[in-house]
């Protein structure tokens, strides 16, 4: 057994979202194709089109976690409601919401509390159907409840799965404290009394007992590399590590999909059954974990120029927060609801880096993203991280408008202010596809950086993380600088213009989610290609507006 303490820093970082440092350069994807990467040529479309061009200031709304309103890096662009006293108890610009300086909170309570861990969207489904088909004789079914028996069984399946590997994980990581402290223990035994050294260690004979070597490999890790100096301190250490590590499993059985857990009622406490009520929640825009968030916020808009951090892709943008992703799904009725705050309050682009598998009132999203529509506002959203064809296997929300009754529905045409962002690897060749990433030659529009993406952290730190959702803000970012520079474009130009600019991607590359299938990557999506700020901008600048605009003043 070589060095059995790798094996257990595997175990600690498994559910880990945060990507170790490499060799890849933070700002990879400012570059344009050919320059190493398969950058978006922001680098090029500032030094060169963007150069002393005037700009109008554009709101971009971020639903999401929450943002870290006071990272060094954000502040300055944090979107500030200018009808609004802060902190006065007094909805002084009379939208509904009292004090929404900053944004609004869907998922927070009226005494101040948040929702943090919530329910998934199967767990709910399978939940609100469990009464009238858990016993069900399919045979004597009608034909519209065996359309909605057959959702409810697929959600039943997804729980009891994600159950089962839940607890599977649990006892793993048991099993793995189990050996390790039975090992240590030997280790002790074997020392006779002798000081805890390095040298007494190593000097203990161990070639034909594996428990022993194995504790022997812990020891001589810590002793070298920790202060801790003690069998004692190193249980300690590693008690708690698996502690932490077991944690999302437990929270997965004892809430995100368990059907009875509800913090909807205990903290947001609005009559969740009227899809027509707009006023509740409260106005702290962070939460309790803005992570996910800030780092979505800090792709679209950190401060330019500033020599802090990073820079965001857009060049005068405000930063509207809006609080509805909990850890676990959004609730359908909080998405509707954050679009409408979003249009109402001026912002004219909106990221939303989230996404289920499941869709239960699709058609409360699907009625604000035509409010949106006819207010002139982009919607960007990520197409999510499960590696499937999201033309084959539904992906919510999504672009698709759908006449519904009950969980039954029928498609009744497409947002044309929608952008579906697949993510891009930060890798060429057959590896320019993220390997998480979904696709779809019809649902997912384009490609976009996704991987080892740089950004803002809670508490004015930076890191690395991955997903389309780190895609999703990238072309956000495109959009509102396109937004910025001509404001005549309409929502629906302002998609014509990022979709005929694409970098083209015709070389074969592997499926995501397989090691050996390849597809041609201009197959993934409609355009075939990833965003690209320049050549977006040079389209733009040739594209007649729609929109009548006062000149911008210098």
């Amino acid at each position: 057994m070589k060095n059995i303490f790798n094996v257990l820093v595997i175990f600690f970082l498994s559910f880990t979202i945060l990507i170790g440092q490499s060799a890849t350069p933070n700002d990879w994807y400012y570059g344009s194709p050919g320059e190493g990467y398969n950058g978006i040529s922001m680098r090029k479309a500032y030094a060169d089109f963007l150069k002393d061009k005037k700009t109008r200031t554009v709101v971009v709304a971020v639903i999401d976690s929450g943002i870290d309103i006071e990272h060094e890096d954000l502040a300055d662009n944090i979107w500030i409601n200018p009808g609004e006293i802060p902190n006065n108890g007094i909805d002084d610009d009379k939208n509904g919401y009292v004090d929404d300086v900053h944004g609004w909170n869907f998922i927070g309570g009226p005494d101040g509390q948040n929702v943090g861990v919530d329910t998934y969207e199967a767990t709910r489904v399978y939940g609100s159907l469990k009464y009238k088909y858990e016993n069900a004789t399919v045979a004597n079914l009608t034909k519209a409840q065996k359309k909605e028996y057959d959702i409810f069984i697929r959600a039943k399946e997804t729980v009891e799965k994600e159950r089962e590997k839940a607890k599977s994980k649990i006892i793993q990581l048991e099993l793995v404290e189990s050996k390790v402290m039975t090992s240590l223990n030997d280790l002790e035994k074997a020392l006779e009394g002798k000081s805890f050294t390095q040298e007494n260690v190593e000097n203990i004979e161990s070639s034909d007992n594996q428990s022993l070597t194995m504790a022997k490999n812990i020891a001589i890790q810590y002793l070298s590399t920790s202060e801790v100096k003690s069998i004692d301190g190193i249980k300690s250490v590693i008690k708690s590590e698996i502690a932490q590590d077991k944690n999302p499993a437990q929270s997965k059985l004892e809430m995100a999909y368990n059907p009875d857990f509800d913090p909807r009622k205990t903290i947001v406490k609005d009559n969740y059954a009227d899809p027509t009520e707009k006023y509740y929640g409260n106005n702290n825009v962070e939460g309790p974990d803005p992570l996910h968030g800030t780092h979505v916020a800090g792709i679209i808009g950190a401060v330019r120029n500033n020599n802090l951090g990073m820079d965001g892709v857009a060049p005068n943008v405000k930063l509207m927060s809006i609080r509805a992703v909990p850890d676990g799904d959004e609730r359908d009725k909080d998405v509707a609801n954050a679009i409408r705050y979003a249009v109402d309050n001026g912002a004219t682009v909106i990221n939303m880096s989230f996404g289920k598998g499941f869709g239960t009132h699709k058609d409360l999203v699907d009625e604000a993203v035509k409010y949106a529509a006819k207010k002139d506002v982009l919607l960007v959203h990520a197409a999510g991280n499960s590696a499937q064809d999201n033309d084959v296997i539904e992906n919510f929300p999504n672009a698709t408008f759908e006449k519904k009754s009950g969980f039954l529905c029928k498609k009744r045409g497409i947002a044309k202010n929608w952008i579906e962002v697949g993510a891009l690897s930060y890798k060429d060749g057959e590896d320019a596809a993220a390997p998480f990433s979904n696709y779809g030659a019809k649902g997912v529009d384009l490609f976009s950086p996704g991987m080892k993406i740089y950004s803002t952290m809670p508490n004015s730190e930076y890191a690395q993380l991955q997903g389309t959702s780190m895609a999703s803000p990238v072309v956000a970012g495109v959009a509102a600088t396109i937004r910025s520079v001509f404001p005549a474009l309409t929502a629906e130009q302002v998609k014509e213009v990022i979709m005929s600019s694409v970098t083209p991607l015709t070389q074969d590359v592997k499926m995501p989610g397989s090691k050996t299938d390849k597809i041609n990557f201009s197959k993934l999506s409609v355009s075939g290609g990833i965003v690209n700020l320049e050549k977006a901008l040079l389209i733009a600048s040739k594209m007649k507006g729609k929109k009548k605009i006062n000149e911008v003043k210098a």
